[in-house]
């Protein structure tokens, strides 16, 4: 463990739209104890931008499973009210409105019309068919949403934890994403990095299912002078925990924490159920014992 590289602040980043289950869990628990192992500070950082979803409800969830499992945080909301006053994602509506306009004064982005209905009977399954790319839609009609032009042709440089630089072909899936929905509220990808410039953070964990989009944000700040920091960030991928063939979802209840609690699980069940899934040499039941053998582990491979 000696000679680790030093990062500022990592972050927790749930979204108010189901009930937390162990996939999100393990992620948190692995963020606690990378931000451990290099000293930095853990921010809470819930995104609630999808305005349809949230409900109070999951955010209160997401506070009283972080109570209930003892996992820290050092920065952000201490509860649902003081989250609501001080953090919600809409107090940071101008942050993402400078970064669209950015955008659309570079020409890097343009109007889409499509229906989702129309993308998936188009029968290309890969990226955005182009409908739309080339037919000067204004971006200020009503009712269109406002997609970054990407090229199927580009490298991307990644830093990978702990400190490995890698080019990676940009994914043909995330070809002219979304960057401003038909709500005309911000999308996932383009929040998520001003958020996280925003906050300082240097030091990503994601499941191995936010590759593609690791590889989009980092693409995007490049064409965001206030966020090259971003460029910067170290990113660190984990396996996701599935439920069956799939992997975990917040629509899928019997794997949320609150399911599992309500059928008599307890703090200690979920950090075994966690400890097991890593194949760590023995079976942690509190946070701190986690972050104790999942480093130790760490160190040792």
């Amino acid at each position: 463990m000696n000679n680790l590289p030093t990062f500022t602040k990592t972050r927790l980043a749930p979204t108010p739209s189901g009930y937390l289950h162990l996939g999100n869990i393990l992620s948190f628990l692995i963020t606690s104890a990378l931000a451990r192992r290099h000293q930095a500070k853990i921010l809470l950082r819930i995104d609630d931008l999808d305005r349809s979803r949230v409900k109070d409800a999951f955010i209160d969830d997401i506070f009283e499973t972080l109570h209930f499992l003892e996992i820290p945080w050092d920065e952000g909301p201490k509860d649902t009210a003081d989250f609501k006053s001080n953090f919600s994602q809409v107090q940071r509506m101008d942050l993402y409105e400078n970064a669209l306009k950015e955008l659309a004064e570079k020409n890097a982005c343009f109007a889409c019309v499509c229906s989702r209905k129309k993308i998936v009977e188009s029968g290309k399954s890969k990226g955005y068919p182009g409908f739309c790319k080339r037919l000067h839609i204004p971006l200020s009609r009503k009712g269109c949403c406002w997609r970054y032009g990407t090229s199927r042709e580009k490298s991307v440089p990644i830093i990978i934890y702990p400190d490995q630089l890698v080019n990676s072909d940009f994914p043909v899936g995330m070809k002219d994403y979304v960057v401003r929905k038909k709500d005309g509220y911000p999308a996932y990808q383009l929040s998520s990095v001003v958020d996280d410039v925003h906050f300082g953070i240097d030091l990503i964990v994601r499941g191995v299912d936010l590759w593609d989009s690791t590889l989009a944000q980092i693409d995007l700040a490049s064409n965001l002078p206030d966020c090259q920091p971003f460029q910067s960030a170290v990113f660190f991928h984990h396996q996701l925990m599935k439920d069956g063939e799939h992997k975990m979802a917040k629509s899928s209840g019997s794997t949320s924490i609150q399911f599992l609690r309500k059928n008599g699980a307890k703090k200690a069940d979920i950090y075994r159920e966690i400890s097991k899934f890593l194949n760590l040499p023995t079976l942690a039941t509190s946070h701190d014992q986690f972050i104790e053998l999942y480093n130790r582990d760490a160190s040792q491979q």
